[in-house]
């Protein structure tokens, strides 16, 4: 029997291995991320081996044990020193039940025009109170991402913490350098670029906040 057309390669074409392949890797990061959630204790280890942004909160509320709270937070451009977004935590709003949602706080949504991508230095600072307990080993990890794709990793120290203090300091972001093309991506594709904050003490996650960006305002 004569043949006809042309042999299908085993495995489909180039589109449909490379979307077989990007559905492996996604089933594989929320396979991770489910150890994680299942694990007693969360490291910055765990943490910085997520190639994704998560889909789920990796600890409870309940593990903030030191009742480490933010109160204050603000972004400037350290050239110009304009504030780019502040806000504070109304007096008394922790005593406020306005929602059964456990999360409530720590999802943070922010707007900003095109311009901000091409910033190059951002201090933001930040103002926390913490319970009854020291804190020793404070540290943040922030990981930013636009449709799953790492743009860039932060990683500050906080320190010491005393009991019962108010505490307020300054982090330096030293932004990447974007290209023109992915620039005009993240202000077409506003709240596609994401991000993490973990929070460790003494290297174990106590919070997980997240937030998404666009960069559109204005226009």
């Amino acid at each position: 029997m004569s043949s006809t057309g042309v042999e299908k390669k085993k495995g489909g074409g180039f589109l449909a291995r490379k979307a077989k392949k990007a559905e492996e890797e996604k089933v594989d990061g929320l396979d991770y991320e489910r150890s994680l959630i299942a694990k007693n204790a969360v490291t910055v280890e765990d943490c910085l081996k997520i190639s994704k942004i998560t889909q789920d909160y990796l600890c409870p509320v309940t593990d903030n044990i030191y009742k480490i709270d933010f109160t204050k937070f603000k972004i400037r451009d350290i050239e110009s020193g304009g504030v780019l977004f502040e806000i504070a935590k109304p007096q008394g709003a922790n005593e406020m039940n306005l929602t059964n949602d456990p999360n409530a706080g720590r999802y943070v949504r922010y707007e900003f025009p095109p311009e901000f991508l091409k910033l190059r230095k951002i201090g933001a600072t930040v103002e926390f109170t913490v319970g009854e307990k020291e804190v020793h080993n404070f540290r943040m990890i922030e990981r930013h991402y636009f449709k799953d794709q790492l743009i860039k990793s932060f990683d500050f120290d906080f320190g010491f913490c005393m009991p019962n203090s108010l505490n307020t300091c300054e982090h330096i972001y030293e932004l990447p350098t974007i290209s023109p093309q992915l620039i005009v991506d993240m202000v077409q594709n506003p709240f596609q670029t994401k991000s993490d904050s973990f929070y460790f003490v003494d290297g174990i996650l106590v919070m997980h906040n997240k937030a998404d960006y666009a960069y559109n305002a204005g226009m």
